[in-house]
């Protein structure tokens, strides 16, 4: 196996490690956020949780991208 595929491999799964690791925190964030809707710190946690959104989503592009690039060098 060459090197893609381990780096291809290797950031997927830290991927859905850390996803699953801060996953219950920002469930728990989108939470107080509802019931405190007045509070002072709400924009704060109101941006951690959307930029956990936007990384999430950057980081499922790339793992996709890294998946076709791997079919490519392997199947093409």
């Amino acid at each position: 196996m060459d090197l893609l595929l381990w780096i291809t491999i290797g950031f997927i799964l830290i991927g859905f490690v850390v996803l699953i690791s801060m996953k219950k925190g920002m469930e728990n964030k989108v939470a107080l956020i509802k019931v405190n809707m007045e509070d002072e710190e709400n924009p704060s946690k109101a941006k951690s949780v959307i930029w956990w959104i936007w990384s999430t989503t950057a980081w499922g592009i790339v793992s996709i991208f890294l998946v076709v690039w791997c079919f490519h060098n392997y199947f093409g």
